[in-house]
């Protein structure tokens, strides 16, 4: 069993930066792919960026390829996601899941993730 905590959330003015963590409770499975999603009020549930654990490979949804980047700290069991040039449309609840079997090319799809954690508030305005 996987638990998630997600931090790091929090109000900020455009074009500032943050840092999200996400930390999970025991030995990630070297085949997990780990992911970051958001959801606005009213809108549905938007993948973000994902991470393969064993090679590291990325993927970003192309909205905030050049703003976001996904990394991971595997003696931490930790995944990061760093955010510069917020917008007011970054304004969202930011979540962390994983799919310990691997998402394949299904990575953007929330439906393939098994754990989530509950969530950071990122807010943008000015």
């Amino acid at each position: 069993q996987v638990q998630l905590v997600e931090s790091g959330g929090g109000l900020v003015a455009p074009g500032d930066s943050l840092r999200l963590s996400c930390s999970a409770s025991g030995r990630v499975s070297s085949t997990t792919t780990m992911g970051w999603f958001r959801q606005a009020p009213g809108k549905e549930r938007e993948f973000v960026a994902a991470i393969s654990w064993n090679s590291g490979n990325t993927y970003y949804e192309d909205s905030i390829r050049d703003r976001f980047t996904i990394s991971r700290d595997s003696a931490r069991n930790t995944v990061y996601l760093q955010m510069n040039s917020l917008k007011p449309e970054d304004t969202a609840l930011y979540f962390c899941a994983a799919d310990p079997h691997g998402a394949g090319s299904y990575y953007y799809e929330f439906r393939e993730y098994d754990y989530w954690g509950q969530g950071t508030q990122v807010t943008v305005s000015s």
